[in-house]
């Protein structure tokens, strides 16, 4: 079976996070302060620039030179730079504690483990954590025990709170409604 996502609204970014769990952590780690569809296009744009996507290669990459490959326009996110160090923080962890292999992060322990190995990755805090472990249950078939729980209310069955949720078109702009509402609450 050929799993879809439409994470980045685009086919080509989607096959790639769909076949590509580096490419979904990528993607995930670049979510932030831009919309969600041009973090989640990062990793197939950066593929594009170095021939493919590789956890190795962009850990042992020449930091200016990854920079300079994060910043060309149109570039991967709206801070190039600092993003480019986060980028390469991410992949040294994923090579120094899992040997290049990200799946190694949730492949054994229970919901509330594969938590605490999320949070402890550079560049995820407890909320990105809380809503990559949803992503992984919903959308990727991880389902440890107890990952809903360790998901918080991402993890909650027919949300529409965050990337987790997001299917479609449709999804998407109940998921943006839902962070909208969420923000003027938090004003009053």
């Amino acid at each position: 079976m050929t799993r879809t996502v439409c994470l980045a609204q685009n086919p080509d970014a989607d096959a790639l996070l769909a076949s590509d769990m580096f490419a979904l952590l990528t993607g995930m780690l670049l979510d932030q302060q831009i919309p969600m569809e041009k973090a989640f296009s990062g990793p197939k744009v950066l593929a594009d620039r170095m021939g493919g996507l590789d956890v190795r290669r962009i850990a042992e990459a020449d930091p200016e030179d990854f920079a300079a490959v994060m910043a060309t326009p149109p570039a991967v996110h709206r801070f190039p730079g600092s993003m480019a160090k986060r980028v390469q923080a991410l992949s040294q962890f994923v090579v120094d504690t899992y040997d290049g292999d990200v799946t190694r992060i949730w492949a054994d322990g229970d919901g509330a483990a594969v938590f605490k190995r999320l949070k402890a990755l550079p560049g995820f805090g407890d909320q990105k954590a809380k809503i990559f472990l949803a992503l992984l249950g919903k959308q990727f078939g991880v389902t440890p025990d107890g990952w809903r729980e360790a998901a918080g209310h991402y993890g909650d069955e027919g949300s529409r709170r965050s990337v987790a949720d997001v299917r479609d078109q449709q999804s998407l702009l109940e998921v943006r409604d839902f962070k909208k509402a969420a923000k003027a609450a938090a004003k009053k």
